[in-house]
């Protein structure tokens, strides 16, 4: 047994909104830079919905994620070596832009320049590849809210599985359709099919702490990394020529903060913490001839900390105490291999994700409701699992290779814990055969109610910090983000990447921003001409620029 930490991620889908915070906040840490305007390493969607890329889970047109050989071994759904090597300088197995979205800006100088005259303006999009007009017909988020979903919902690679499997299941008619929010980052997972796909060993997984980054200086943009994810987390930088990649923010996980995600998400759905698992049982794992079984096969590969056997073995393997405490102590830990009611994301693509999701279950309380039912009583929860405005069989393609068995005991549980705390915040006795029903004592259920309700800050981010001694292997001289001023700071160098070219929008108004905020006056009217400044407006008279100055002779 060789026992290794792996940082893992669990996220409540019942308290997703949708809000796309956590989106905006990565896009502007990670990748507010020339060549990735298209690239949400964090991306929140709608399903049913075809997700970003388009259709990235239909792994018979995309080749992701790995497959057994007719000997029972794990091979890339791509090909071997020998096939790698002869598409080595063409890999049209990949998304195309049209699949992602031509990114735009709009062109404001229009607005904010234009002359006194009869018409109003307009501000026409401008694509930020070629500079000319474009139309707006895709986008990252084009799904949100089943927008359009009528029209192509079944375009869904999951509708179209389980409609051949049940032609009823289901239907987009308005009483019938349903909705949840998906986030998703890239799944940092122990068997990553992208350091496979890689033909010049750019991709790595830090032995630490199980993180998956990219090398830049070793990256030849091959893209092959991007054919070999079935998540489609890997993206190219047409400027730099260089795969880029979720970081986990390694640089907030070693001195113990959680991820901008995580820590920007308004619904507190997110929890951070460590695994520690058998590094030498993964490929046997991912082997499970049954697609099925690979949830299982992926929970015998975490270990529990608190064995002693466990803690031992990761002693002599070189894991420090205080990692050994935080695994122990870890809400991540706790809900997919204790409480079991975190999922990871598409088991058959044989990666093990290290990214968790917990079913969502709100729809049935509505459905209950609605019928006059009382809606959270355990007679009429359990009975009604079956019959949630969610089929279960579309929660069991994402989470459990179909099988609905373990979907159905998860929800079991969830709705358990709604119902016997309900008993419990009324000031009654907690009835102990609800928790029984589902295989819990009742401080079992009271632990992951408080877990997944109303936990703090500390016990939802159990994250240890890097020591000292291994500052030197914690160097990262291949950051995506490797250029002057850091991650996300305004652009490159003289020398760098973007040398030449014009600077983007984005990039300008974050320095000028900055730039403001460290200045020691006030911004002057010839670096504001023509532009009104309501920042340094103090509330009397008429801002300077907000209407156009008259010529001589009007």
């Amino acid at each position: 047994m060789r026992v290794m930490a792996q940082m893992g991620m669990v996220m409540n889908l019942d308290k997703c909104i949708g809000c796309q915070t956590c989106s905006v906040t990565c896009k502007q840490a990670w990748t507010n830079r020339a060549g990735t305007e298209y690239v949400w390493f964090n991306n929140v969607e709608t399903r049913p919905g075809q997700g970003y890329p388009r259709r990235y889970e239909d792994q018979e047109q995309w080749k992701g994620g790995w497959e057994l050989t007719q000997r029972g071994r794990l091979q890339l759904k791509a090909g071997g070596r020998l096939k790698k090597l002869f598409g080595i300088f063409a890999s049209p197995v990949q998304p195309e832009l049209s699949d992602y979205y031509e990114p735009w800006t709009y062109d404001y100088s229009t607005l904010i320049e234009a002359p006194l005259g009869d018409d109003f303006p307009v501000a026409r999009p401008k694509s930020l590849i070629t500079g000319e007009d474009t139309k707006i017909t895709w986008s990252a988020n084009w799904d949100d809210n089943l927008a359009g979903t009528s029209q192509m919902g079944h375009l869904d690679p999951i509708v179209e599985k389980v409609r051949r499997e049940s032609e009823e299941k289901i239907k987009f008619e308005f009483e019938q359709t349903f909705m949840f929010y998906l986030p998703r980052i890239c799944e940092h997972c122990l068997n990553p099919s992208c350091m496979a796909s890689c033909p010049s060993g750019a991709i790595y997984k830090r032995e630490e702490d199980g993180i998956v980054l990219v090398d830049q200086d070793r990256c030849r943009g091959w893209r092959q990394c991007i054919t070999g994810c079935p998540y489609k987390k890997i993206y190219f930088n047409h400027k730099s020529g260089k795969a880029e990649k979720c970081t986990f923010c390694y640089p907030r996980i070693e001195v113990g903060l959680p991820t901008v995600c995580a820590e920007t998400c308004v619904g507190r759905l997110r929890y951070l913490g460590l695994f520690l698992y058998d590094a030498d049982a993964v490929t046997e794992a991912a082997s499970t001839p049954d697609p099925k079984d690979l949830y299982q096969a992926q929970m015998d590969v975490i270990l529990d900390p608190s064995d002693p056997a466990v803690v031992n073995a990761a002693r002599e393997q070189g894991i420090a105490e205080d990692w050994i405490e935080a695994a122990q102590r870890s809400p991540v830990h706790a809900l997919a291999k204790k409480y079991r009611v975190a999922l990871p994301l598409h088991p058959e693509y044989r990666t093990m994700p290290m990214v968790w999701y917990v079913p969502p279950l709100s729809p049935i309380v509505d459905l209950l409701r609605e019928q006059g039912h009382d809606a959270e009583a355990p007679e009429n929860l359990f009975g009604a699992i079956d019959s949630l405005r969610i089929p279960v069989e579309y929660l069991a393609e994402l989470f459990t290779a179909g099988d609905t068995t373990i979907i159905s005991e998860v929800l079991s549980k969830l709705a358990a814990m709604r119902s016997y705390m309900r008993d419990v915040s009324l000031g009654r006795e907690g009835d102990a055969s609800i928790p029984e029903a589902v295989g819990m004592s009742e401080e079992e259920m009271y632990e992951m109610y408080r877990l997944m309700a109303i936990a703090k800050y500390d016990e939802r981010y159990v994250i240890p910090k890097a020591h000292a001694e291994d500052a030197h292997n914690l160097e990262e001289m291949g950051c995506s983000l490797d250029f002057d001023e850091g991650p996300g700071m305004g652009g490159s160098g003289p020398f760098g990447e973007a040398s030449g070219g014009p600077v983007p929008v984005a990039v300008e108004t974050f320095r000028a921003l900055k730039n403001r905020q460290e200045g020691d006056t006030a911004a002057s009217d010839e670096q504001l001409h023509g532009r009104v400044n309501l920042l340094n407006w103090d509330g009397n008279g008429t801002p300077s620029g907000m209407f156009p100055k008259r010529g001589a002779d009007e």
